[in-house]
């Protein structure tokens, strides 16, 4: 009888136990599923980049891991967001700009928020009342010239877009096709603003006659016809970025007191680029994907930003790298068109250009 009360004891405390470390071993289950790192989506274009320290910063600080999914041009990335809005691969986008902005807003893509940090970013730049997408940068495409060969020449610097059709400036300005390059649709943009859908076309016309080069994208026409670049070509204009200046002395091979470049700043001889960042529809991940737009608008990523993708800050209160501060220049009226109206034209405008000019 001893022994059999013993070995019920005995079969008592072992059951007890493993309930105990059963109970334990759940607990600590919970508690690891609490602290696993979440992810978080992030959907751009192939052209972005980011200071790594500072997204490594972020992802400690909020217990998480941002997977960018970089997917084309700004069009094709858009083309991707709307083609899975019913099941979204990201939780963010970042990098619709406002040529592309109707279309996405139309395509209802985008969660509002009214981050916090809106309060520091420049009024003009808020487009959306909605706050379906918020501002994260600027940056003017400007027809950029080499400073020694205007000098050498006794050139005087173009004061407007008519002034390229002038008989001094033949053959000296590259363009991209608007087609298939986003500085040329920018460039083709500028004109429609300073001339009119009813006069852009003429002017293309007459600045063909004047023989205007064209190719296909920004790299051939900067660094291969650019009389200014590596490539030392024939044309010493090119339709560039405003940033192109400070980035020529940030990228030299040896020290420079001055930029080789400048930029014609005009007005309406510039066409102001503004991208966005916006929370897609269904992300399941909302309460981080807030903190992620909060920490784009917010100081320390938007003071990296010229460095990282040569564009500027949409934050008011964000300085300047001094290469920026020394050597950009930012026009004080930038050609910009509405959104909706390139909505509707975009592919027409296009279309007649291409029939104008590359005929």
């Amino acid at each position: 009888m001893i022994k059999k009360i013993l070995f019920l004891s005995v079969i008592i405390l072992i059951v007890t136990i493993l309930s105990a470390c059963g109970t334990q071993a759940n607990n600590n289950s919970s508690e690891n599923s609490d602290t696993q790192t979440r992810i978080l989506n992030v959907m751009t274009h192939d052209s972005f980049t980011a200071n790594e320290n500072l997204i490594l910063q972020f992802e400690k600080e909020n217990n998480v891991k941002i997977n960018f999914l970089l997917s084309g041009d700004t069009g094709a990335a858009l083309n991707r967001a709307i083609l899975t809005k019913e099941s979204p691969q990201a939780d963010v986008f970042f990098g619709v700009d406002n040529t592309f902005l109707s279309r996405a807003l139309k395509e209802d893509i985008f969660e509002p928020y009214n981050s916090p940090v809106l309060e520091n970013i420049r009024e003009s730049f808020r487009i959306d009342p909605e706050n379906r997408v918020l501002p994260v940068d600027y940056g003017d495409v400007c027809i950029n010239f080499d400073k020694a060969y205007f000098s050498e020449k006794g050139l005087k610097i173009p004061s407007s877009l008519s002034d390229l059709l002038l008989p001094e400036y033949r053959g000296l300005l590259v363009v991209e096709n608007p087609a298939t390059s986003s500085p040329g649709l920018a460039f083709m943009f500028t004109t429609i603003a300073e001339f009119g859908e009813e006069g852009y076309l003429q002017f293309w016309n007459d600045l063909r006659e004047n023989d205007v080069v064209v190719v296909n994208d920004w790299e051939t026409a900067y660094y291969s016809n650019f009389s200014a670049s590596s490539g030392k070509g024939n044309q010493p204009m090119v339709v560039s970025y405003g940033s192109s200046p400070p980035a020529e002395v940030i990228f030299a091979e040896t020290a420079l007191d001055d930029s080789p470049t400048a930029s014609i700043i005009a007005p309406n001889t510039c066409y102001r680029q503004i991208e966005f960042v916006g929370i897609l529809r269904g992300t399941q991940q909302r309460e981080l994907a807030e903190r992620f737009v909060d920490f784009l608008l917010d100081i320390p990523f938007q003071e990296d930003l010229p460095m990282q993708m040569f564009v500027f800050p949409a934050n008011q209160n964000a300085k300047l790298p001094i290469e920026f501060e020394k050597f950009a220049q930012i026009p004080e009226k930038p050609a910009i068109l509405d959104m909706d109206l390139i909505d509707r034209n975009r592919e027409k405008w296009i279309q007649d250009w291409t029939i104008t000019v590359l005929r």
